[in-house]
C-alpha cells in the first residue's frame, strides 16, 4: 500500500471542485494531526476501531480514487474533531454520531476499503493493544 496526500494529485479530472479540494486538504491535515492520538485513546471503547483504521489506510492509499479518499477523509476528520454533535465523553452514546458518519461513508465506499486495508488495521490494533499492556 502506498501512501499519498490529497494535494499530490494533479489538478484536472479528479472530480473535485476547487472548494472540495480545499476542504479535502483541511480534512487531511486534521486527520494527520489527530487520528492516531484519538484512536489510541479510544480503540478499546469503540466497536468500529478496525473500520476506522481500515478507512484511514484506504484514505491514504494512492490506489484509492481521489473522490473516495476525500469522502473517507471527511468522515475521519469528523471522528477526530474534539467537538461534535454528540460529545465523546458520554459513555455509550458519545460515539454514536462518529459511528454513523463513518459507517455511512464505508457503506457507500465499501468496495474501495480493501481486505489489505483491513489486514493493516488489524495489525495496527494488535500493536496498539500490545502498547497498552
Amino acid at each position: 500500500m502506498t501512501s499519498t496526500t490529497l494535494g499530490n494529485d494533479a489538478l484536472g479530472d479528479d472530480g473535485l471542485s476547487p472548494d472540495e479540494r480545499e476542504q479535502a486538504a483541511r480534512d487531511e491535515r486534521s486527520v494527520r494531526r489527530g487520528f492516531w492520538t484519538k484512536i489510541k485513546a479510544t480503540a478499546v471503547r469503540i466497536p468500529f476501531a478496525e473500520d476506522a483504521i481500515a478507512s484511514y489506510y484506504a484514505a491514504f492509499d494512492r490506489k484509492t480514487p481521489l473522490r473516495v479518499r476525500a469522502t473517507l477523509m471527511a468522515a475521519l476528520a469528523y471522528f477526530v474533531l474534539p467537538l461534535d454533535v454528540m460529545p465523546d465523553l458520554f459513555p455509550l452514546i458519545g460515539f454514536t454520531d462518529d459511528t454513523a458518519v463513518l459507517m455511512a461513508a464505508l457503506k457507500l465506499l465499501s468496495g474501495h476499503v480493501t481486505p489489505d486495508h483491513y489486514t493493516a488495521a488489524r495489525d495496527a490494533l494488535t500493536r496498539l493493544k500490545d502498547e497498552k499492556s
